[in-house]
Order: C-alpha cells, then sequence, then structure tokens
C-alpha cells in the first residue's frame, strides 16, 4: 500500500471545498461561482478554513 503524504490528504480535505454561513453544509466545487447550498439553497458560501496545527 503506498504511503500518503500529508500535502496529498490536506489538500483533499480542504481544496475546492466551501461551507454554508447558514447552515453549514459542506460541498465540494471547483468555483464560488453560481454555487448554491445543497440544503438551503443559500449563495452565501465560504471556503472551509483550515485546522489549526499545535
Amino acid at each position: 500500500m503506498a504511503k500518503i503524504k500529508d500535502s496529498d490528504a490536506e489538500e483533499r480535505m480542504y481544496k475546492n471545498v466551501f461551507v454554508c454561513m447558514k447552515c453549514n453544509a459542506k460541498r465540494r466545487a471547483k468555483s464560488k461561482e453560481n454555487l448554491l447550498c445543497r440544503k438551503c439553497g443559500s449563495n452565501n458560501m465560504r471556503a472551509k478554513k483550515k485546522a489549526a496545527k499545535k
């Protein structure tokens, strides 16, 4: 089994992932343009924040 680099996993978890500011639903998309929430239909989306390292 191939060893997964931390940068690869981090890119997969945070790149192109947006979070709804109303209901906190996550959605993966290439760009924020014309992006609607899958639960509430809102277009107020933000990029997912990276977890703080200790």
